[in-house]
């Protein structure tokens, strides 16, 4: 299967030297999740508000990572906060994960226990080579659940038709949409720090779609 390449614009790679993608790319079958992986993600928040408390949660090294990258791209990080910071602190609060369908429901379990934003995208939505470079002023994006997002001075990822991805909200453009179907996937994890074993992550994401998602076909790099 060919996969497509992520290219970091120079801007971008000047401001946040350590970023790396880590990508994953799969054939899934979008369904409800099981009974199995509620389980899993019930887990997962127990063991997140044991061992976690509020304040915690922006000193982690993978999400204080993300922080400091959003403050060299020129966004405030409190006010748009990356998606596994957010998630973290909703878990932590009581307010558990998320139930959308089992893909996207595996996303936000890895993001749970890894700490790294993750973007989720149906590859049919996706135009031509993706790039990752800072968002602009004016730029048109619509994220999931959110409306108009104010994506200038996010790290955004791009296709020949626009920005469709940040580590901060997705784009509803190129969504994983709830439905009973077979879709193309690609995940991107945003590791600003350049932290060790990512590859270890995204084998491990691959064996939780294939356990959950009808997940073949998979690719993963970075």
């Amino acid at each position: 299967m060919l996969h497509p390449d992520i290219t970091i614009e120079p801007e971008l790679r000047e401001k946040c030297p350590q970023l790396q993608a880590g990508c994953l790319i799969a054939q899934v079958q979008v369904a409800p999740a099981s009974p199995r992986l509620l389980q899993e993600m019930e887990r997962a928040c127990e063991e997140a508000s044991r061992s976690l408390a509020i304040e915690d949660i922006s000193r982690l090294p993978r999400i204080r990572s993300a922080r400091e990258a959003y403050k060299a791209t020129g966004k405030k990080p409190g006010r748009y906060r990356p998606s596994a910071e957010a998630l973290l602190r909703r878990v932590v609060s009581g307010k558990g994960l998320y139930r959308i369908s089992n893909v996207v429901d595996v996303i936000n379990l890895c993001s749970l226990t890894t700490h790294y934003s993750i973007g989720g995208y149906d590859t049919g939505s996706i135009a031509g080579p993706i790039t990752m470079g800072i968002g602009r002023e004016g730029e048109p994006y619509e994220a999931i659940a959110r409306g108009a997002l104010n994506i200038a001075g996010l790290p955004v990822l791009r296709d020949e038709q626009g920005a469709f991805g940040s580590p901060t909200s997705d784009s509803s453009r190129a969504m994983i949409r709830v439905r009973d179907e077979s879709v193309r996937i690609l995940l991107v994890y945003f590791n600003f720090g350049g932290h060790q074993g990512l590859d270890a992550v995204l084998e491990d994401t691959a064996t939780l779609l294939e356990t959950h998602c009808a997940g073949k076909e998979i690719e993963v790099w970075i």
